[in-house]
């Protein structure tokens, strides 16, 4: 089915999911698995962040790094003690100095950037973000205030180097392209071509984030997730998603395939939990550990129908006659 014809929408399910799950090596250590360099929180959303950030680990990051105002450090620092952290210099408390931040950014190492995620709106974030978009390297997750910094300012898609995935839900859509058509909360079809329109405009990966989720590719391919979960309308869910998109873009993935892996990800976590706690009551901070044993059930599920199983226990050992 498609909406306004074109290609097909693809429905994510499970085994095409696990299909396309990253592989780890045996002897993949930290650096190999993605090294996340997360642009995120203010003093008000100190929690986006850090939910973007164990997301990120939670999905498979080697490393995690979460980049935020000087004054907001000794705040986040440790709240999760796999996440590094790093502090942007200031020209007011709480208030990056763009220039001298986008210097720091780029002496971190990083293999995917994710980019919004409780940001404080204002014209040194929007400065940051657009400087940091119109810098050519590694993939970008754009989220949340991001977003409103690229919709203030003219002729964005024409200044972004980077590839993206842009992860907005229909307010953040509608700022960044006013007068779309169509309920993007409850028609389907409305949602996959307004999705589909945005992700050719823009020339990005586009994911409108709300019930069964559309993923749209710049080139036509556009997917659709199966969730509808009521539970997972509460704070900071969205943050998790960020970051876990994010950790698949490090680990190699193209932004359009971990797009869909993440999504689905995140939506068959929610799931679980509402399995368990019912339509209310989901945190979002219950999702990334979900999301981990989410990814083990389909790299099982991946390693059966491919034939490759890995070996438990011990091996005789022939003895030398």
């Amino acid at each position: 089915m498609t909406a306004g014809g074109g290609t097909p929408i693809e429905e994510l399910t499970d085994a095409l999911v696990a299909g396309l799950l990253p592989r780890r090596e045996p002897r993949a250590h930290k650096g190999d698995n993605g090294r996340v360099l997360l642009v995120a929180g203010s003093l008000d959303y100190a929690g986006a962040g850090l939910l973007a950030s164990h997301a990120a680990g939670r999905a498979g990051a080697g490393l995690v790094t979460l980049a935020v105002p000087a004054s907001l450090q000794p705040i986040v620092a440790g709240r999760f003690v796999e996440v590094i952290t790093a502090g942007l210099p200031e020209r007011a408390p709480f208030e990056v100095d763009p220039g001298a931040a986008l210097e720091r950014i780029g002496s971190l190492p990083h293999d995917a950037l994710v980019v919004g995620p409780g940001l404080h709106g204002s014209s040194a974030t929007d400065a940051l973000v657009t400087g940091l978009l119109a810098a050519a390297g590694a993939p970008a997750v754009v989220d949340a205030e991001a977003l409103n910094a690229l919709s203030r300012a003219a002729g964005w898609p024409d200044r972004v180097a980077r590839r993206c995935v842009l992860t907005p839900h229909p307010g953040e859509f509608r700022r960044m392209l006013p007068g779309v058509a169509g309920d993007l909360s409850g028609d389907d079809a409305a949602r996959e071509r307004a999705a589909r329109d945005a992700a050719s405009a823009w020339g990005q990966v586009v994911v409108l984030k709300g019930a069964r989720t559309v993923v749209a590719d710049p080139n036509g391919a556009a997917a659709r997730a199966p969730f509808e979960n009521p539970a997972l309308g509460t704070g900071g869910t969205g943050d998790v998603l960020a970051g876990t998109i994010g950790a698949l873009l490090g680990q190699g993935l193209d932004p359009y395939t971990a797009a869909r892996v993440g999504v689905y990800l995140h939506g068959a976590a929610g799931d679980a939990i509402r399995d368990r706690l019912g339509d209310s009551g989901l945190l979002a901070s219950d999702l990334p550990g979900e999301i981990a044993h989410v990814r083990h059930r389909l790299s099982r599920l991946r390693d059966r129908h491919s034939g490759s199983h890995r070996r438990v226990g011990f091996a005789l050992r022939e003895e030398t006659p």
